[in-house]
């Protein structure tokens, strides 16, 4: 399959214009990436936008010990903001880039992409869209690193990453990685999830079983508001 028909099944590409699309198609690129293997390192310069077509991208930081942590992930139809904001300002890449699983990624030439972001209506939306993607998971990012514990960043995480089926497949050394910590320290609060009937761990993934539970980890007051407002406001009424 060429290289734009792999676009082509994006919304995005599939709108553009003839002309937009001869334009797509000078030095555009394919890349397969094996699980675990490097897109982009720290310090890189960008050569184009990155826009993955199968499979999922990890961003990621490393502290000086060593320790890394997910910043955020790529999924199909999705471009890589940073990657963007170094073809636009002239920048080295900040981060680092992993291939989480078997991935697929298309590689836009940055000149191709800025002529396409100058006449085409479909790749400004892109990069509008992907700008804030970036912003709203970097908030959660952020909300994560400052939960108060290991157990409230982990349920964080999973309420964040699970799928619409309520299941999360990842291995606890996986989860361990994205959160800066050991597999231990997940083990030993995923551990307790378990035996409070949150969750089912199995191998290599995990399974909510009381969502509104699993909510209440981090936000133990949001319920038990409710009731009390309710009973203040019939007393109100009767008074009156």
């Amino acid at each position: 399959m060429a290289a734009n028909d792999k676009l082509n099944r994006f919304e995005t590409f599939n709108r553009l214009s003839p002309e937009g699309k001869k334009i797509l198609a000078q030095g555009l690129t394919v890349n397969n990436f094996s699980q675990g293997s490097a897109v982009l390192h720290k310090g890189q310069p960008v050569s184009g936008a990155y826009l993955v077509i199968d499979g999922r991208l990890r961003v990621f930081t490393v502290a000086p010990n060593g320790t890394e942590a997910t910043l955020y992930f790529i999924a199909p139809g999705e471009t890589c903001v940073l990657a963007l904001n170094c073809l636009f300002s002239d920048l080295l890449y900040p981060a680092w880039v992993q291939a989480e699983t078997t991935t697929t990624v298309a590689v836009i030439p940055g000149a191709v992409y800025r002529r396409l972001f100058e006449s085409e209506a479909t790749v400004q939306n892109l990069t509008v869209q992907a700008l804030s993607t970036l912003v709203y998971r970097l908030m959660a990012e952020l909300e994560l690193v400052h939960s108060s514990n290991n157990k409230e960043r982990l349920v964080q995480f999973i309420l964040m990453h699970a799928s619409a089926n309520g299941r999360l497949n990842m291995t606890q050394q996986q989860i361990a990685q994205h959160l800066g910590t050991t597999r231990e320290v997940i083990a030993r609060s995923m551990n307790e999830l378990s035996e409070q009937g949150l969750v089912r761990t199995q191998r290599g993934s995990i399974a909510i079983l009381d969502l509104f539970g699993l909510r209440r980890v981090i936000a133990p007051d949001i319920n038990s508001e409710k009731p009390a407002l309710r009973k203040r406001s019939v007393r109100r009424t009767r008074a009156d």
